[in-house]
């Protein structure tokens, strides 16, 4: 009898295993192939909402083809703490992740953290802005250099090639603006007759001190200027707003912007911006995506990938590829 009382344990002790392994294998199989951690210079502008519903959907098609992404999104809430960045970055690397695609904030504070990460097996994939170390993967970007130059082309056009204008800057250490405005004062050595009455200004990473600058500067400057560009996206909402406290608005002084936000668009449709050099926000996130994941699946990868800019004007604004651009498609991937 004893016997068989200890059969009938060992028999249910199997099967008591077998369930255990069953439920071990399920949870592997729900587990994602590939972590991969989207890391922005910030989480409040418009333009890093795109980016994350570029990665989205890049996430969304790999599923749909069978592989498996865990997305994980998280930055700074300011585009100007580099330390939060730093620790994002940090603690993406002490977590093992499959891949980082990262946005620096700074082209230099930047490097230690992902060449940590690199030593640490975690290939990073770096995106929009660029970062002073050859140790990543790839560079997924618009060609900013090329933007500033199509903004100033632009603005010395409305100009008809004179008249007095400035750039306002955005942050030290960011290397996307730094090559917009490069790019914006090599378009106007073409024009003798433009002269450049302010270029040393900082706007800064928030919309509240982008706007104090551009007060600052239209004190000093706002009866003889007659174009601005500005090379990020709160600086042109601020110092559109700040043109029209002065009753400078309406295209008294051309305003020249860079990136695509709602409130840019809804400015210049009302005739308070005349141009906009728009990148394209949600193909850069899902290249970032599809880049790394397409390298941890042993594929090789293009070193630099050029997502394209654009100058957009009240004049082509409703071309399908520019209105695409404008108004991104943000609720389709973002619920």
């Amino acid at each position: 009898m004893k016997s068989l009382i200890y059969i009938g344990l060992a028999l249910v002790g199997l099967a008591v295993a077998g369930c255990g392994k069953k439920t071990e294998t399920t949870a592997k199989t729900e587990t994602a192939a590939y972590t991969i951690a989207v890391i922005p210079k910030g989480t409040t502008h418009e333009f890093w909402k795109s980016v994350h519903a570029g990665a989205v959907k890049a996430q969304q098609e790999l599923a749909a083809k069978g592989v498996q992404v865990d997305l994980m999104w998280k930055g700074p809430f300011r585009e100007d703490d580099r330390d939060q960045q730093i620790q994002v970055v940090e603690n993406f690397t002490s977590r093992k992740v499959s891949g980082i695609v990262l946005a620096p904030l700074d082209s230099q504070a930047m490097v230690a953290p992902v060449e940590s990460a690199v030593q640490a097996g975690i290939p990073v994939i770096v995106i929009d802005s660029g970062l002073k170390s050859d140790k990543y993967l790839s560079f997924v970007a618009t060609d900013n250099f090329k933007g500033g130059q199509l903004a100033g082309q632009y603005l010395a056009k409305l100009l008809n090639g004179k008249g007095n204008v400035i750039m306002l800057r955005y942050a030290v250490g960011s290397a996307s603006t730094e090559e917009r405005e490069k790019g914006f004062l090599d378009a106007m050595t073409k024009f003798p007759d433009i002269k450049l009455i302010s270029t040393d200004q900082y706007a800064g990473a928030t919309q509240e001190t982008a706007y104090q600058a551009s007060q600052n500067l239209l004190n000093r400057f706002g009866n003889e200027v007659n174009g601005v560009f500005c090379v990020a996206e709160p600086a042109t909402i601020a110092m559109t707003k700040a043109l029209r406290d002065i009753g400078k608005a309406g295209g008294k002084v051309k305003m020249i912007g860079f990136d695509a936000g709602t409130k840019s668009v809804l400015d210049m449709q009302n005739g308070d911006v005349q141009g906009l050099a728009v990148q394209n926000p949600i193909l850069m996130g899902y290249l970032g995506v599809m880049t790394i994941v397409k390298h941890l699946q042993g594929e090789a990868v293009e070193k630099r990938i050029d997502t394209g800019v654009v100058l957009v004007s009240p004049e082509n604004m409703a071309e399908p590829a520019n209105k695409d651009l404008l108004n991104p498609p943000l609720d389709k991937y973002l619920k």
